[in-house]
Parts: structure tokens; C-alpha cells; sequence
């Protein structure tokens, strides 16, 4: 589907356990979009999901261990932002890659306090 794009992400704790994310996007994302996003995003991968308006993944984690912990911390990883799937094109459009790179390339500082690990 040429014209929506999948951004998937990660939280992952300090013990490795993960939860996954995916936000459907509606327009193409190029490769240039990619080269910005990586360049923006802390050593290339890393953001602060709160500063981007995309909604953090903590909560899967914490329904396991019964809220957080000391292996909580603020960042989500970059995984993939990629030509959506039929079946992905079904879901709830949260914005366009347009959009979300602008927010992106905006960051001139992550803001560790606007996650709830922030002084962790």
C-alpha cells in the first residue's frame, strides 16, 4: 500500500523484556525520511516517546509486574518505518509521516523528565 507507511518501536527495560508498538501513517515514507529520523533520534535509535506525541508502551510491562521498577527508564527504540501491509492499512491512521518526521527533526534536546522513569 503505497500510500500509508507503519512506524514500529520498542520499549525494552533494563532485564530485556519488550513491548512492541506500531503506528499506522498515512503517505510514504522515503529513505531520506529514514536517514532523518536516525539522525535525530539519540545514538539513531533512541527517543523520548511523550516529547513526539506517540503513546509510550510502559504500561505492557507494567501490567506484569504490577506497575514499574527499577529497570524502567525513559527511552523507545526506533525499528521500522516501512510501506504498510494490506492487512496493517486497516487500522486507526495517527498521523502522517510528514508530520511525524517534522516533530522529529524539531528535537533539538530530548526531555528525559517527560517520562514518568525520567530521574530512575
Amino acid at each position: 500500500m503505497d500510500n500509508f507507511s507503519v512506524f514500529e518501536y520498542c520499549y525494552r527495560d533494563a532485564s530485556s523484556y519488550k513491548a512492541f508498538g506500531r503506528l499506522l501513517l498515512d503517505g510514504a515514507a522515503s529513505d531520506a525520511d529514514i536517514q532523518i529520523l536516525r539522525c535525530h533520534f539519540e545514538s539513531g535509535e533512541f527517543f523520548i516517546a511523550e516529547q513526539l506525541g506517540i503513546p509510550p508502551l510502559y504500561a505492557e510491562l507494567w501490567e506484569l509486574s504490577q506497575g514499574p521498577t527499577g529497570d524502567d527508564h525513559v527511552w523507545h527504540t526506533f525499528e521500522r518505518l516501512g510501506a504498510a501491509t494490506k492487512e496493517e492499512t486497516n487500522g486507526e491512521v495517527f498521523g502522517t509521516v510528514k508530520n511525524l518526521i517534522s516533530s522529529i527533526a524539531d528535537v533539538a534536546t530530548w526531555n528525559l523528565r517527560l517520562s514518568p522513569h525520567w530521574d530512575r
